[in-house]
């Protein structure tokens, strides 16, 4: 989430900058410009200026007198010499030029008026009695491209003759590119500046948010203490911090009153069911042959209630436990729980197997993951046809340590999978199967408040694999 705030908040600058940007590179690229075009301007207009000092020479050559006067000669050379000397200090190429194109004076000598393009439009305004205006913008980028200026001379409110000057762009591009230069300049530190202002203003906002995630994740997995310490923050976020913390409360006085009530109901229901069994007992003694299947019939509901009561307590306790985790070699517990139920295995028929490494340290509360362990080793053995073989599997993982456990018994669907582990669910097909539907349930519990978590997932062709996985010690 970081990353995409991040991305538009610098996504959006960026389009800011460039609007800001694009736009004054073009204005000084365009005042630049604009600059030389006035100051060519001012020149053309300063030799038309000078030129009606030599009216004589303009009037033999537009009356096509074969030979000017020894004046007019001398004049037309002081023009031309000066043009010249134009075109020597600038390397601009400048002409003087009679209505037809004729030159009058223009350096360099084999420079005339262009037939196309703008030279040719410039020098055309010139002759309809106007300067000539907006020639083609210059960029750094368009080498090939000239500035063409045109100004016309005007003698008793005639166009006379017109002086044009083309302008190389080299020095012109330079200062632009110049420009150019300092604003990206500019533009990246206001950037950078930017981007740092992101960074805070993402961290500022997301902080809360992040805060939040951690405690939601930490509540999901079972450690409902987690809260949200107050922070900055935009004030939205910090009201919904609170909110959150108060929610949680809520919920974990909830939890905590209906994990008492079951608590104390079992605990409280044992005394008067003990009673109850007992007198069913003393009634027995008394009751005359014949009832002795209605006697066995009671009896069993009987203990099996019991046994319903002792497992609601075990999920309480389990419910209520906060271990710490420690590092616990799991290989050399799960042998112990091998070594433990080896007996009943074998009053079964089932032959109980163990595989994995010497050495298998896992976070783990060793009292409760050895109780999760029985509880999953008791549904092992009492699905497991007997004939049939139990084996236990230590794997280490990059971040776990797991403990499976296989049986080949007549296992679960899909959708029985995604109910294993519900309080007091059992497949339909093992409702004759002594059991109260709690043990997995309890599994699930002690693990959970361990860190840990249970799986289970289908054994081909038959069975069912139960996988009891820890943290390794230094991972989350």
């Amino acid at each position: 989430m970081r990353t995409r705030l991040l991305g538009i908040l610098i996504a959006l600058m960026l389009c800011v900058l460039a609007a800001l940007g694009l736009p004054l590179a073009a204005a000084f690229a365009a005042a630049e410009q604009s600059r030389v075009v006035v100051d060519r301007l001012d020149d053309a207009a300063r030799f038309a200026q000078d030129l009606p000092t030599s009216g004589a020479t303009l009037d033999s050559a537009r009356k096509g007198d074969p030979e000017p006067a020894p004046g007019d000669l001398s004049r037309r050379h002081a023009i031309a010499t000066e043009v010249q000397r134009y075109y020597d200090l600038y390397g601009v190429r400048l002409g003087i030029f009679q209505r037809d194109g004729t030159s009058i004076a223009v350096a360099p000598r084999d420079w005339g008026v262009p037939a196309v393009g703008w030279g040719a439009q410039a020098f055309q305004e010139a002759l309809d009695g106007r300067r000539s205006h907006n020639p083609p913008q210059v960029w750094p980028w368009t080498e090939d491209r000239t500035i063409t200026v045109a100004a016309p001379v005007v003698r008793d409110g005639d166009v006379v003759a017109v002086v044009l000057s083309e302008s190389p762009t080299g020095a012109l591009r330079a200062r632009v590119l110049h420009k150019w230069l300092v604003l990206a300049g500019g533009e990246a530190a206001a950037m950078a500046v930017a981007v740092l202002l992101a960074v805070r203003l993402t961290e500022w906002v997301l902080r809360p948010v992040r805060t939040l995630d951690r405690a939601t994740h930490d509540i999901a997995t079972g450690r409902m203490a987690a809260r949200v310490a107050p922070g900055g923050g935009p004030p939205e976020l910090q009201r919904l911090a609170r909110s959150f913390n108060e929610m949680a409360d809520h919920v974990v006085h909830a939890m905590d009153q209906q994990k008492a009530f079951v608590a104390d109901a079992s605990h409280q229901l044992r005394n008067p069911l003990s009673a109850l069994l007992l007198r069913v007992e003393v009634l027995g003694l008394e009751l005359p042959e014949g009832h002795e299947e209605e006697l066995s019939g009671v009896r069993e509901e009987g203990t099996r209630l019991a046994r319903v009561l002792d497992d609601l307590l075990g999920l309480a306790t389990a419910e209520h436990a906060r271990p710490e985790p420690e590092q616990t070699d799991l290989a050399r517990l799960t042998l112990a729980r091998v070594d433990g139920w080896r007996q009943v295995a074998e009053q079964r028929g089932i032959e109980l197997r163990w595989d994995g490494p010497a050495l298998a340290i896992g976070m783990a509360d060793p009292i409760g993951f050895g109780s999760a362990l029985d509880a999953v080793l008791d549904n092992a053995l009492k699905f497991g046809p007997a004939g049939s073989q139990v084996l236990l599997r230590v794997s280490v993982f990059r971040d776990e340590v797991a403990v499976t456990v296989s049986d080949t018994g007549p296992g679960l669907t899909e959708d029985e999978l995604a109910r294993a582990g519900d309080r007091f669910w059992r497949s339909a097909r093992h409702q004759n199967v002594d059991g109260s539907g709690l043990g997995l349930s309890i599994a699930r519990t002690l693990l959970a408040a361990g860190g840990g978590s249970l799986g289970f997932a289908p054994v081909r062709p038959t069975g069912l694999a139960v996988t009891l996985a820890v943290p390794r010690p230094g991972r989350p």
